[in-house]
């Protein structure tokens, strides 16, 4: 029996859905290699582990970069590893797979995406802008002649989307999302306290105190961490407070807002009409960052709705596509 696989190739993770079985895979976008032949040593949990502890001959890599693949015979790697972890090594048919794309990637970069979804072993491959597939995993009624607006905070990107019809009537893609945020935090650690952090523990501190709104509950949050200390060359542990990460990352949670206000501006009335009594719905990692609902709405003047399980959406949606046959035709 054939298989039917939605996959979220996203910079961060990579999260599969079959078919008739839900979500079955959601592992970090990373892959170990063997500098000397090129063998994958390891892929996912296993790989992030090594980001900056690996010898010599070992490079742990991500082979995506803001939503689309920087390394092309690295992300086939990885994408056939994570195609036979989900349907086996042994299949006689080959699994038709959905992959969700930034609404901003270029001819190129799709073209690359699918090359590398058949590559990997996929039958047919098929590309669902990630906005569509967010909105459709989130359980809208993307087809009905009525309004929904969708933002999805990503690793790599931020897709801010009103969709109506089955078709997405207006869009923005950034290239700002998670992984920029870690990035700020990084950046302000080595600033302030001289102290030089790697990408694993930014992206700690943003899970367990990062927040983007001003309330007694967040400045109280804090957390300590252990850097290198420029100056001395040795390790040093400081006090992180929940108040200097949201200054760290107010750069790229201020150019988020500022497209989401900009999108509500260019949508046309009676579509405003339907998002502003249905309200927004928020998806992908960005949208467990503490306070990131409430900032919203308070910019905007409109209800937030975080949809259920929202790193997943992606995944979902590309892989429940497959029974709107008309969304399909338009891939």
């Amino acid at each position: 029996m054939r298989s039917y696989l939605g996959i979220d190739l996203g910079t961060a993770n990579t999260i599969v859905y079959m078919k008739g079985k839900g979500v079955i895979l959601n592992e970090p976008s990373v892959i170990a290699l063997n500098r000397d032949n090129g063998e994958i040593i390891c892929v996912g949990i296993e790989a992030k582990k090594m980001i900056g502890k690996t010898p010599a001959n070992i490079f742990a890599i991500r082979p995506l970069k803001e939503g689309v693949i920087a390394d092309y015979n690295v992300a086939v790697a990885m994408l056939k590893y994570y195609i036979n972890a989900a349907v086996g090594n042994f299949v006689i048919l080959k699994p038709v797979v959905v992959v969700g794309v930034p609404t901003g990637a270029t001819e190129v970069e799709k073209s690359a995406l699918r090359e590398a979804a058949l590559d990997a072993g996929a039958s047919k491959a098929f590309l669902i802008e990630e906005a569509m597939a967010t909105a459709i995993g989130a359980g809208l009624d993307v087809e009905e002649p009525s309004g929904n607006m969708i933002v999805d905070i990503g690793g790599g990107t931020t897709e801010i989307a009103v969709i109506s019809l089955g078709n997405i009537v207006l869009s923005k893609s950034l290239r700002v999302a998670g992984d920029q945020m870690d990035q700020e935090i990084m950046d302000y650690i080595k600033t302030r306290y001289n102290i030089v952090i790697g990408e694993k523990t930014a992206e700690r501190i943003k899970m367990e105190i990062g927040n983007v709104y001003d309330s007694d509950e967040n400045n109280k949050l804090s957390m300590e961490i252990v850097g290198l200390d420029v100056l001395s060359g040795l390790p040093k542990t400081i006090q992180v407070s929940g108040y200097e990460v949201r200054q760290a990352i107010k750069n790229s949670v201020g150019k988020i807002i500022e497209n989401i206000k900009s999108a509500i501006e260019e949508t046309p009335p009676e579509l405003l009409y339907d998002i502003v009594n249905k309200g927004i719905f928020l998806a992908g990692g960005g949208a467990m960052i503490k306070g990131m609902k409430e900032l919203i709405e308070k910019e905007t003047f409109i209800r937030v709705i975080v949809a259920d399980d929202p790193i997943t959406c992606v995944a979902r949606g590309a892989g429940l596509v497959i029974d709107k046959i008309n969304i399909l035709r338009t891939l």
